[in-house]
């Protein structure tokens, strides 16, 4: 695997470095060594699935408290999505900025969200599925969320949002006092 750091210090791009011949190719999606030696979560809960209808569909922007902080790694098995974090780590010098980038079922890129992170995603095609392991099981009661389309972020979505669920349109504007994630172990 090829782990590129992005700008938001603990979260990276990961592209498979594929081995092949004229048959196709092999490639490693996750190696607890390798995420190890990144300083990266090597264990990972549950395998969650998700498939969105609609291109132009937004997801998030969302994250959970701790002690029910979670990484992700996602992945996008069909169609394309533009995924996006934004940094919500109490005392992080990037606190509050964010970060996105395309992933597809042909590009086979992955993005690591660590806790502490706010998570989303635009659907840029129809019937769009990811994939992504989760280091936490789902806590309603630890879930929280930030507005996709706050100003202040200016997240840059590549389209004009087709569609929102009524739960993400009302997620608060980013707030220090409201959004600051804590460390956790």
């Amino acid at each position: 695997m090829l782990f590129t750091p992005t700008p938001l210090e603990g979260a990276y791009l990961i592209e498979l470095e594929k081995r092949g011949d004229d048959r196709g190719f092999f490639a490693r999606m996750f190696c607890e060594d390798e995420f190890k030696a990144h300083g990266l979560v090597g264990k990972f809960m549950q395998i969650n699935n998700s498939l969105t209808m609609s291109k132009g569909t937004v997801r998030g922007m969302h994250y959970q408290l701790p002690p029910h902080a979670e990484v992700k790694l996602m992945r996008c098995v069909k169609g394309a999505i533009f995924d996006v974090i934004v940094d919500l780590r109490d005392g992080s010098k990037t606190f509050g900025q964010w970060f996105g980038a395309e992933l597809t079922a042909e590009n086979r890129k992955m993005m690591y969200v660590p806790k502490g992170f706010a998570h989303g995603f635009m659907s840029l095609t129809d019937d769009t599925e990811i994939i992504y392991p989760v280091s936490a099981a789902y806590a309603p009661e630890s879930e929280r969320g930030l507005r996709w389309d706050d100003p202040a972020i200016g997240i840059n979505w590549p389209m004009a949002a087709q569609e929102v669920s009524q739960k993400d349109q009302t997620w608060n504007d980013l707030d220090r006092s409201t959004h600051a994630v804590k460390e956790t172990e």
